[in-house]
């Protein structure tokens, strides 16, 4: 890998899972791409420690995720398992071949009209997507936007058509002019309720073959043959089936790499995903000892599973089973969602004083966590001076505390005139961030240990702007630069707490197909407007991230451990007929009791 980079492989697990992922790697294909004007920013984050260098059989340069996906029959909607990047049957055909074909084309599912409008909007505006990396070793790849429903030639250009839609047109061997054609064309559709129902109708970046990996013996829609329960989860991989078409991907991916620091799995917690990555994390501990294992527990929260009580009551068993098996063979495990809370009832969704999302769409849930995720990775992404993925957990683990919780301030309310000191001093003694946990009110919990990355301030802002001379309203305005404020921040609202921060110049990207979530009161860049709004759509914000190993999880835990002792499994026989019996229960109920225990602060002791 260039520049001897720390890689990553990715795991997502489940169809929510399909939504944060989607977002997520939306979110680093845009910055990959950067306009033309743009101020030139020092390289921080290097992306060969998610995404992987390829060429296809037609000497076609890739550059895609090293990613494996597993979801269920039925959720890919318009997009094609194998991916059209890498091979065009009809092609190899036609070589293999040289006599008469006959083509049986099977029904296609309907192109998806958001995607369609945005790959229009680009061409209209001519967009080039050229990506320069240079890392000691130069390489250089250039990817073509593109539909869910095949991959683009390495030249295209827009051909306006009779119907007044611009449309992809080939330039076949790359030949042809270098500049699209550009035309004035309307902004982005607004994606409404029911125009995203899977996560493939968003997702924007080229998939290498070997990533989807199918389950077929579950289906995604309807009420029959679905995957509800984790012991159904557990059997997919105890099938040799799919357990060898797991372990194939995997070995395909970690042979490539120079360095594979180790893993990030995003896996659904409420259903029977939580059982399928128990299993994968048990395999990956086995099969790479010594490696990272992060895993992101996934939530899309109670309040988007309507009133089905059956459904709900399998959150609960599915939630505690997957954080129970997943910490036992993880380095590290976070719930993400933007629910309230784990247990039965469901709390309110979390609150941000600039985001208008609605928590009954995973299009938009998922964003968030997305957003948060891409902040909060960053230590082990970082060109210069990463921390490993080993290192991040020990930090945040030690004596038993492998469940962390996750917070974000989404956007970080800095002014357009402020300072960074001043920005921190308005947020006074609370704690700075939303919990995206389901962990509750975080008021009157303790912090053990915490990591807090902040990104995408202008520098000019990082110290204080006072004019000498000026009484100074904290110690942080007498701070030299913006890594000793942060710190400093860190150190006087947790004295106590081991602290690791990171301060980035680089903002998370919101472009489309990021959905439109933001006040008005924000500029293009994300920051808190003192003037009218000017009306220009949001295209890049600075964020505010945290991992915390916090004694809030004491009494989440434990509630989790009450909840699930009031239950009377004789009306969930179903649950049980999945895989697990009575003893997997109570062995659970004492596992949830001793991860409780590990945070317990002061006199916050479990009852």
């Amino acid at each position: 890998m260039a520049g001897g980079a720390r890689e990553v492989l990715t795991l997502q697990l489940g169809h929510f899972a399909g939504f944060v992922g989607a977002h997520w790697w939306n979110q680093q294909d845009a910055a990959l791409h950067k306009p033309t004007d743009a101020q030139e920013q020092p390289e921080e984050l290097c992306p060969d420690v998610l995404f992987r260098t390829g060429q296809t059989l037609h000497g076609q340069e890739t550059y895609t995720p090293r990613l494996i996906l597993m979801d269920l029959k039925g959720s890919l909607s318009s997009l094609k398992q194998e991916s059209g990047l890498y091979r065009d049957k009809q092609l190899d055909a036609a070589i293999a071949w040289q006599g008469k074909l006959t083509t049986h084309k099977e029904e296609l599912y309907p192109k998806n009209p958001y995607l369609q409008d945005l790959l229009s909007v680009e061409i209209g505006r001519g967009r080039e997507t050229e990506r320069n990396i240079d890392a000691k070793g130069t390489h250089r790849v250039a990817a073509t936007r593109m539909t869910n429903q095949g991959w683009g030639q390495t030249a295209t250009e827009g051909v306006l058509s009779s119907d007044g839609i611009w449309r992809v047109k080939s330039i076949p061997n790359g030949k042809g002019p270098t500049t699209l054609t550009t035309a004035i064309t309307p902004e982005p559709l607004i994606p409404t309720k029911g125009s995203i129902s899977v996560w493939s109708d968003f997702l924007r970046v080229h998939l290498h073959p070997r990533s989807i990996c199918m389950i077929q013996k579950y289906n995604h829609d309807g009420d029959a043959g679905r995957l509800e329960a984790f012991g159904q989860g557990e059997s997919v991989l105890k099938e040799p089936r799919y357990l060898e078409e797991l372990e194939d991907r995997l070995h395909f991916y970690v042979e490539e790499c120079d360095y594979l620091q180790g893993f990030q799995i995003l896996c659904d917690l409420h259903d029977g995903f939580s059982g399928v990555g128990a299993k994968a994390s048990e395999l990956l501990q086995d099969e790479y000892s010594g490696r990272g294992i992060i895993t992101w527990g996934l939530l899309p929260g109670p309040y988007s599973l309507g009133q089905d009580p059956q459904k709900n009551i399998y959150r609960l068993l599915n939630t505690a089973f997957g954080l129970v098996h997943l910490s036992a063979h993880s380095s590290l495990v976070c719930p993400l969602s933007l629910g309230g809370s784990l247990g039965l009832r469901p709390e309110p969704p979390v609150n941000f004083s600039h985001l208008r999302y609605d928590a009954t769409l995973p299009f938009h849930c998922s964003a968030i966590l997305a957003t948060a995720l891409d902040t909060v990775t960053v230590p082990y992404r970082l060109h210069s001076s990463p921390v490993s993925m080993v290192h991040l957990a020990n930090m945040l683990n030690f004596s038993g505390k492998k469940v962390v919780t996750a917070g974000a301030t989404i956007p970080f309310p800095l002014g357009p005139s402020q300072s960074l000191p001043d920005t921190l001093m308005q947020l006074g003694g609370a704690t700075p961030w939303t919990s995206l946990s389901a962990c509750g009110d975080p008021s009157g919990t303790c912090c053990f240990a915490q990591s807090v990355v902040l990104r995408g301030l202008d520098k000019a802002c990082h110290t204080s702007q006072l004019i000498p001379g000026t009484p100074l309203p904290s110690l942080l305005h007498a701070c030299t630069t913006g890594e000793e404020v942060l710190a400093q921040y860190l150190q006087q609202q947790q004295p106590s707490v081991r602290s690791s921060s990171h301060l980035l110049l680089t903002p998370c990207k919101v472009v489309p197909p990021y959905p439109s979530l933001f006040s008005s009161s924000l500029s293009q860049q994300g920051l808190v407007l003192d003037d009218p709004p000017t009306g220009a759509a949001v295209e890049s914000i600075p964020v505010l991230g945290a991992l915390c190993s916090s004694s809030s999880l004491n009494r989440t835990l434990g509630d989790l451990v009450k909840e699930l002792t009031k239950l009377d499994l004789r009306r969930w026989a179903s649950f049980m007929d999945a895989g697990v019996e009575q003893d997997d229960l109570e062995e659970l109920l004492q596992e949830l009791r001793n991860l409780a225990q590990c945070y317990q602060c002061g006199d916050s002791l479990m009852d």
